[in-house]
């Protein structure tokens, strides 16, 4: 039979080596052309160290202009960039990166006033921001202030014992600062003492935390500014009798906040449920938000707020009043303002959950104008102990605060982490998992397991 060949046990093996071998090439084939085409890699990393954070995302992907990153460097040099870079050309088309080896165009390089290696620049038409450094932080931040125009003035009060942001120490606002500073905000301290007007040009007055009682006229010149359009944001802490360190209650301005639908009660709060180990239930953690702009995205993020007071939202005839978040339902608000040290007593203390912090809109005085102000019952946690911590969320919350006030709801968002930084705070209830997980779940199970071991093996 002259095709009996076909038949044989040797040509078939032949016949499927070959099928598999042509399977396993279009296989690779095709995969390499979906890799081409489509650009795309998964972060296993559990704190997402290889991916851009949700700011970065949202700034690029939303770009109408073009924008340009040049980065110089040796040519050698330039794998370890493109890394990072090409994530950010990979969001949007709108955006390109160009890599000179400053060895070779020299020229190039002193024409921009390039003089070192590394040296990273974000153009935006004919404005050109610099990234001091190859990290997300940097170069996000650089094409913020690429894309923004015009100064954005964060005006801090001071002269009534506020918090200070020339201040590095602990209970200083130094980090916030900074902050704003890589955020394309200018701050700097005002004083309001003998004066009738808020600075014309404070996009955002911030009030931090006063020790000291604000004068009638102080007040009149914050509701003018405020009520005329202007953008503020109060931190008023709990009015604690402790030795020198005592907080006045600050009547003038609680009833400013009030005629503008925001009770700032006089009391202390202690969470007993969710509250940061570290600290105690004087520092009481939320995890939950509303879903107003500000905290829309910070959920799964938590907050921490040492030394708070309550707060009450009502509507009013001059502002519309929403709740940004609240302690847990296992809170307490004691009025006996003598010390943090006091116990909680459930017969008197009253009960929460507390409302933590508000945003407010209303309408100018002048014609197409809305004014809007925050209010949060802590200063504290915008300090340098807190703000800058990675694992919590206090230095997104404050600059989506800034971002809402001054009208740029574009960038709230949740942004990059340093990398390097690994610190971690861990509320009471990670603390208790923690706790429990490692002291009885698992030596529980070694012991069980062990135990039917034993059995089996009897």
């Amino acid at each position: 039979m002259r095709f009996g060949w076909l038949k044989a046990r040797q040509t078939k093996y032949t016949g499927y080596v070959t099928l598999y071998i042509l399977v396993v090439i279009a296989v690779l084939a095709a995969a390499n052309y979906l890799a081409n085409a489509h650009d795309a890699s998964y972060d296993s990393t559990k704190n997402k160290r290889y991916s851009l954070s949700n700011e970065t995302e949202k700034v690029t992907k939303g770009l109408k202009e073009d924008v340009t990153i040049t980065y110089f460097d040796r040519s050698t040099e330039f794998a370890r960039a493109r890394d990072l870079l090409g994530r950010y050309a990979n969001l949007s088309p709108r955006l390109k990166v160009v890599y000179v080896d400053l060895e070779k165009k020299p020229q190039l390089a002193r024409s921009m006033g390039v003089r070192n290696l590394g040296a990273i620049y974000v153009q935006a038409g004919a404005k050109r921001e610099e990234a001091k450094s190859l990290t997300e932080e940097e170069i996000t931040g650089a094409l913020i202030r690429a894309l923004k125009t015009g100064d954005r003035n964060a005006c801090f009060a001071s002269g009534s014992g506020e918090r200070s942001i020339d201040d590095a120490n602990r209970l200083g606002l130094s980090a916030l600062r900074e902050t704003l500073e890589k955020n394309n905000y200018k701050a700097r301290s005002i004083s309001l003492l003998g004066k009738a007007d808020v600075p014309a040009d404070c996009t955002v007055l911030i009030v931090a935390g006063p020790r000291l009682d604000y004068p009638d006229a102080e007040v009149a010149a914050i509701q003018k500014y405020v009520e005329d359009g202007g953008r503020a944001l109060f931190m008023l802490d709990p009015p604690l009798n402790v030795g020198r360190e005592a907080t006045s209650e600050n009547p003038a301005l609680v009833k400013l906040l009030d005629t503008w639908g925001v009770t700032v009660d006089k009391d202390l709060i202690r969470d007993v449920a969710a509250y940061v180990a570290q600290l105690g239930p004087e520092a009481p953690a939320v995890e939950d938000y509303e879903a107003q702009p500000i905290v829309r995205e910070m959920k799964g993020l938590a907050t921490a707020f040492p030394l708070t007071r309550s707060l009450q939202v009502k509507t009013s005839s001059k502002a519309t009043v929403e709740k940004l978040f609240a302690t847990s339902a296992a809170s307490f608000a004691t009025t006996n303002l003598s010390g943090a040290e006091a116990g909680i007593d459930p017969k008197k203390d009253k009960k929460g959950p507390f409302t933590l912090a508000a945003a407010g809109t209303c309408t100018g005085g002048k014609p197409g104008s809305q004014c809007r102000f925050v209010v949060v019952s802590s200063s504290i946690w915008a300090s340098n102990g807190l703000f800058p911590v990675p694992s919590l969320g206090n230095r997104d919350l404050f600059l989506n605060m800034m971002n809402w006030l001054s009208s740029d709801e574009d960038l709230i968002s949740i942004r990059p982490k340093e990398p390097e930084d690994q610190s971690f705070v861990m509320t009471k209830n990670q603390s208790n998992l923690v706790f429990y997980w490692s002291i009885f779940i698992m030596p529980f199970a070694i012991v069980l397991s062990g135990f039917m071991v034993w059995w089996k093996r009897r």
